[in-house]
């Protein structure tokens, strides 16, 4: 691709080596909780209607609230037992490694119990891809490798992934895997720029290793700036964007995440099927690389070198 090229996000893209494709646009659920099962339903009917096939849980979701631990686990596995073919219709992620209290577990043993108490929450035998959520310091890359192995040996995970791991914790986790690792989760947005240089999407590229970009609307802060000088500027330079290309900041926001080569996956945090059917107008959107790069100068608050 020449450099002057726009960049127009594909429909679907592989999850690294797994053999399981996804589309551009995913659907997370952190904040699935505190509603009935029809509700939760409709949410995941607004992202199915723009294309998702990528829904992403954990079983922390749910904590602080009235629901608890797994309590979205639990939820969407109602939402699955309500919709008879839902399940194949999708590629289904969760998350472990969280343990309330410690806070991170990745021992071997605790990985594979955690994956079997998700499994039961979400009444499926197995999921499509398991991540470790984030990364245990006292946890040798080995048992996090024998854990992957142990449960795709079971058919319990049909790929695994990490979550908020570093470029130097991931390669020392590959060291040790038998199995491709399917997917690296870094927070990723026009605000939160360092997996542009941090080099975890040099390694994404150079692995083959599929992005996931949780928060890709800065958690919120780019809807209303505030006080924050910073993000304003960015939101200025998105506006300009969705403007061009007549869709909404927010799908200006996950467009930009989209455009960088490593196809990094946008996982849509919102709970309004309004929102989440807006994020479809994203998809299609051909990046233009000045306005690309007009938007990360905002962030950085400096010319590029």
């Amino acid at each position: 691709m020449q450099a002057n090229q726009t960049r127009t996000p594909i429909a679907t893209r592989p999850l690294g080596r797994s053999g399981l494709s996804v589309a551009a646009v995913g659907w997370g659920m952190w904040r699935l909780t505190g509603v009935s099962a029809d509700e939760a339903g409709r949410r995941v009917e607004a992202a199915l209607a723009i294309g998702c096939t990528l829904f992403d849980t954990a079983d922390i979701y749910g904590l602080g609230t009235a629901a608890g631990f797994g309590g979205a686990e639990e939820l969407f596995g109602k939402v699955l037992r309500q919709s008879p073919g839902l399940r194949d219709r999708i590629v289904l992620a969760t998350k472990a490694g969280i343990e309330p209290g410690v806070p991170y577990n990745s021992r071997a043993d605790y990985l594979v119990a955690a994956c079997e108490a998700s499994l039961r929450r979400l009444g499926v035998p197995h999921v499509d891809l398991l991540q470790v959520h984030r990364p245990d310091l006292l946890a040798h890359p080995a048992e996090v490798a024998s854990a992957f192995a142990t449960l795709h040996r079971q058919g319990k995970i049909r790929a695994a992934g990490v979550s908020n791991y570093t470029a130097t914790q991931a390669r020392a986790l590959l060291a040790h895997l038998d199995l491709p690792l399917a997917s690296l989760q870094p927070e990723f947005s026009p605000l939160a720029i360092e997996p542009l240089t941090d080099g975890i999407l040099d390694l994404a590229l150079e692995r083959d290793i599929a992005v996931l970009a949780w928060s890709p609307f800065a958690r919120g802060a780019l809807a209303d700036a505030g006080g924050d000088e910073r993000a304003r500027r960015v939101i200025v330079e998105l506006d300009a964007m969705a403007r061009h290309h007549g869709i909404s900041r927010a799908a200006a926001a996950y467009a930009w995440v989209m455009a960088h080569p490593s196809g990094a996956v946008p996982l849509v945090g919102s709970q309004s099927p309004e929102r989440i059917r807006e994020a479809g107008a994203a998809l299609g959107v051909a990046v233009d690389p000045a306005e690309w790069y007009r938007v990360l100068v905002a962030s950085r608050g400096a010319p590029m070198p």
